[in-house]
């Protein structure tokens, strides 16, 4: 059979297309079969970067953490028990005072006044009673003598008597007065720092008012009130038989160490509200970092345990069986186990079952590893591989 040119040319094109089309399908084949596998279980290449640490044994707290309120350990209001012009105002809203000191002084004229009369009045009926016991010896002596009558022994007697009592009250007078003239001296009754100064001097007070002359805080020592739940008062209670119980507080925006102090109170309910219990703990506050009023951040330790298996709570992963880590085994490939977590502490997880010191686990990049999967070490400063490569 003879073909025309073009014939040969078209069979030419189509044959050269041909070859062309199956040295291409050739090429992506060897390279498929070359490419390896990634993310496989073990065997060479796809290993899966991933951040290690080793479990730790070590001492860790068992505590509860709570937001608290700090309140003064003792709050007074300081008024006036009498009614009187203020004239004296002996400190500056502020300041810091002690027991005892004088605060304010009220105008002590009248009262001073009013125990002089009473004093006069004492006096003279000390007096008319010392005479009236006199006549009462001579009416006696009188009536032994058949000279005086009954009835003259018995006024005698009443009159002596009377006088008696007037003076006895005439004395309770002059000591009321007396309390009256202290008043007009008002002292601090504890030790602590002032508030605001709401009454001024030259102001007419009076016992009566609703309203302060000042209030004085103490906060040395001073109290933090917080609440825990009702489930945790076991064990608090129980450690508190034990010994003090420590707690620390600190506000959230101090950047320094947290104060120190010990659980002195708890409240005799719950709150059904709640559903916490109320408890209170004494600071020195010799620092003064702690402020009534403001939040604070409370840790109550109850006790102390020497000797928690310890892991980053990162490396700590849930399933529907439970919590479970991944173990790095020495030819680097990892294994999922199985943890009881006791409790968390901060950013760390004291384990109770399931790990022991020493062991290496993931706490990074779990999401694409399965049990036997291969991994390399990520080089970070903060891990190390299992045999000691970085």
């Amino acid at each position: 059979m003879r073909f025309s040119h073009q014939h040969r040319v078209t069979l030419f094109a189509a044959s050269s297309m041909f070859a062309f089309l199956a040295t291409g399908c050739n090429r992506d084949q060897t390279t498929a079969a070359a490419a390896p596998s990634a993310g496989g279980r073990g065997g060479g290449g796809g290993a899966v970067p991933v951040t290690i640490t080793q479990v730790v044994e070590k001492p860790m707290p068992l505590e509860i953490g709570v937001i608290g309120t700090v309140e003064a350990y003792s709050n007074v209001a300081v008024r006036s028990q009498i009614t009187g012009q203020l004239t004296a105002v002996n400190f500056k809203e502020g300041d810091d005072v002690r027991k005892g000191q004088v605060l304010f002084t009220l105008d002590r004229r009248p009262l001073e006044g009013t125990l002089t009369q009473a004093q006069a009045n004492l006096t003279k009926d000390m007096a008319q009673a010392a005479n009236a016991r006199q006549q009462l010896q001579r009416y006696q002596d009188l009536s032994k003598q058949g000279i005086a009558t009954r009835e003259q022994l018995d006024t005698s007697a009443s009159n002596a008597a009377s006088l008696d009592a007037m003076v006895g009250a005439d004395r309770a007078a002059v000591e009321n007065a007396k309390v009256q003239l202290d008043y007009a001296t008002i002292v601090a009754p504890i030790s602590g720092r002032t508030g605001s100064l709401i009454v001024h001097e030259g102001n007419l007070v009076r016992a009566t008012d609703a309203t302060a002359l000042v209030n004085i805080n103490q906060i040395t020592p001073i109290n933090v009130t917080f609440g825990i739940p009702e489930g945790r008062l076991p064990d608090l209670k129980r450690y508190l038989a034990v010994g003090p119980v420590r707690v620390q507080a600190k506000a959230p925006t101090d950047s320094g160490p947290p104060s120190d102090g010990t659980v002195h109170f708890i409240d005799n309910a719950v709150d059904q509200t709640t559903g916490t219990i109320k408890v209170k703990a004494e600071f020195a506050n010799g620092d003064r970092r702690l402020w009534p009023g403001e939040f604070v951040n409370v840790v109550v330790t109850l006790s102390v345990d020497p000797a928690a298996i310890v892991v980053p709570s990162a490396a700590v992963q849930s399933s529907d069986k439970g919590p479970f880590v991944f173990i790095v085994k020495p030819d680097k490939t990892v294994d999922q186990r199985m943890v009881t977590v006791a409790r968390l502490s901060g950013t760390e997880s004291v384990i109770k079952d399931g790990l022991k010191a020493g062991e290496t686990i993931v706490t990074d990049g779990q999401l694409r590893l399965v049990p036997g999967s291969r991994v390399t070490i990520k080089n970070d400063k903060d891990t190390q591989d299992p045999k000691g490569e970085s």
